[in-house]
């Protein structure tokens, strides 16, 4: 599995001599380090997912000495680690750029927030191919649309103060029960996409 880990870092090569400044310069402007690093971490698994997503790859990997276990785990352990390049990152160039050091809740958070969309993520992706992802999120956003203009008009208020109490609270016991939560979410989500490549048929 050591090996299939190493592959997806070979191919962040290319893209992250694109996305890496784009990052930096993001962090030089001061925009949000947090959204910033969300989208980065969930561009970046999302990219190496598709790369693998091809019928003629897929028959590679499953002719090599890996079990579709291992291929399955690969991804998820893959995108802890490059969540965890993202997050390094933000922290030198907030370091570098504006000499302040990274609170341990807005890395938490970013992680965290990873973690949950990419355990929604994936399992997708295996079932219906990445390709169908963006025909979800425009569902999605629909639906979210209607949601704000219909029924709860200040989703939005309430989700930035969700997010904005978060950040500043001070109840340890809080930060556990949600890295906990994640924490389930991503293994019962690593558990399906298992099933689900299991079953596949290349």
């Amino acid at each position: 599995m050591y090996n299939l880990i190493r592959k997806d870092l070979i191919l962040l090569k290319k893209p992250s001599m694109m996305l890496i400044p784009a990052l930096l310069l993001y962090l030089y402007f001061d925009f949000s380090y947090i959204w910033s690093g969300f989208l980065f971490s969930i561009v970046i698994i999302m990219s190496l997912f598709s790369y693998d997503e091809k019928s003629s790859i897929n028959t590679l990997l499953n002719s090599l000495p890996y079990t579709r276990k291992e291929i399955v785990s690969s991804k998820y352990i893959g995108a802890l680690l490059f969540t965890l390049i993202i997050v390094f990152t933000i922290f030198i160039g907030n370091f570098l750029f504006h000499r302040e050091l990274t609170a341990w809740r807005d890395i938490l958070f970013i992680v965290g927030l990873v973690m949950g969309v990419t355990s929604l993520l994936l399992p997708f992706s295996y079932q219906f191919k990445s390709k169908y992802l963006m025909t979800g999120i425009l569902v999605l956003f629909g639906v979210y649309m209607l949601v704000i203009n219909t029924f709860i008009k200040n989703l939005n208020d309430i989700i930035r103060e969700f997010v904005q109490t978060m950040l500043v609270t001070q109840n340890v016991q809080f930060y556990l029960i949600v890295t906990f939560s994640i924490m389930i979410l991503y293994a019962c989500s690593w558990l399906l996409s298992i099933h689900i490549y299991r079953k596949k048929a290349f």
